[in-house]
């Protein structure tokens, strides 16, 4: 018997039983569906954390007062001042830009309306350092900062607080019983992390420290870290090593910590890397249960089909027809299995997709993977249903008939 006549004598078997077909092949639907399914999720969680690092700055480096410890803590003392920044700024080749920051919880006031947010006092580089885009109105600039002008620019969230759906644009808070003109309102970024970058108001960085602060020090004005933006990716281990330079030099010793966020980017790439697989393969499980499920099934049916196989010997069937007849049935039940599941696991990351922040991706790569192992699943467990059906002695299936 040839293969085509094979693949039609399997469907029609097949379809003869159709409630029976089906459950067989639910396991395999299951298992595709889940691995597609949790590797898109696993990618979509990858690239949606990797992308929101990626917003606090593009080829950002923070620099933190206080020497890292063997046991990687940092310590208190606060030796960084706004000079540093500057040394930075005018000494490091492969720095872009800098913004140093100083950052206070305080309550701003509108009228009868009051709120309570993180003040960030910092310079117009900030912008630049944060990928921080301006939803309407300005940024302060460098003559505002020299002047210690009274003006803030304020998060999407205090704006709302705030003014509701009016325009702030030129409209008077109260700081600290201080007034302060709003010159802008920043552009929505979303919180990750546990930090909301949108309940943040800012202001110019001397403002900060001789208005609302008070900051005084023997060393300069003092500030609480310092975030610097590489020239490029390639130059962030470069900036490190000539920020870790210059303020050594400037403090006479290694009083301070610098990090790259680009290390907690590979570092998050990694572990949700981990995670995906992890799922993957916890997922995968599913596709061994619905191997043994064929299997199961299979040795039904060759138990049901004991005369039909010795009828078909008796009459010049070979070991091999039998053979093939029964793993094509086995392979035919794993593969449409395997391709409704991938149609499911499709849905799915879609709908994921759709409904959360996730863009899951939708892999090739797992597709081929999942129906290839679906596949051959199908095929290692129907060989032993299959070569017990091929060894049937003839006139004993006869008898049985």
């Amino acid at each position: 018997m040839n293969i085509v006549e094979s693949i039609k004598m399997a469907v029609k078997t097949l379809a003869a039983n159709k409630l029976r077909s089906s459950l067989t092949m639910l396991g395999m639907i299951i298992g595709n569906g889940s691995v597609i399914a949790m590797i898109g999720i696993g990618q979509g969680a990858q690239n949606y954390t990797l992308a929101q690092l990626e917003s606090f700055g593009p080829n950002l480096l923070n620099v933190f007062p206080g020497a890292e410890e063997t046991e990687g803590l940092i310590t208190e003392e606060p030796r960084l001042v706004f000079s540093d920044a500057e040394a930075i700024k005018a000494q490091a080749p492969a720095v872009k830009e800098v913004a140093p920051q100083i950052t206070s919880r305080q309550a701003i006031a509108y009228r009868s309306q009051s709120t309570q947010t993180n003040i960030t006092g910092t310079t117009p580089g900030f912008l630049y350092v944060r990928n921080a885009p301006v939803a309407s109105g300005r940024f302060f600039n460098m003559t505002e900062q020299r002047q210690d002008a009274l003006v803030v620019v304020l998060g999407p969230v205090p704006a709302r607080k705030l003014f509701g759906s009016d325009n702030p644009i030129g409209k008077e808070v109260q700081i600290n019983n201080i007034s302060f003109q709003v010159i802008g309102v920043m552009k929505t970024k979303g919180s990750f992390g546990g930090v909301n970058q949108d309940d943040l108001a800012y202001v110019p960085i001397t403002t900060m420290a001789n208005q609302i602060e008070g900051r005084e020090s023997p060393y300069g004005l003092r500030i609480d870290s310092i975030e610097v933006s590489a020239k490029d990716k390639l130059s962030i281990r470069a900036a490190a090593f000539q920020i870790a330079n210059v303020l050594t030099r400037r403090h006479g010793t290694k009083d301070f910590t610098v990090v790259a966020n680009k290390s907690f980017q590979d570092l998050v790439g990694q572990v949700t890397g981990v995670l995906s697989l992890m799922l993957a393969a916890i997922a995968s499980i599913s596709l061994v249960v619905g191997g043994i499920g064929i299997m199961n099934i299979m040795l039904v049916s060759v138990t049901e089909r004991t005369p039909e196989i010795g009828l078909r010997k008796a009459l010049g069937a070979t070991e091999q027809d039998i053979l093939t007849q029964f793993l094509i049935e086995a392979v035919i039940l794993s593969v449409v299995g395997g391709l409704i599941g991938t149609f499911v696991g499709i849905g799915g990351t879609i709908i994921v997709g759709v409904l959360t922040p996730l863009k899951a991706g939708i892999s090739l790569g797992a597709i081929a993977l999942a129906v290839g192992v679906s596949g051959s699943i199908g095929l290692t467990f129907g060989v032993v249903p299959a070569r017990q059906a091929a060894k049937l002695d003839p006139i004993v299936a006869l008898r049985s008939a």
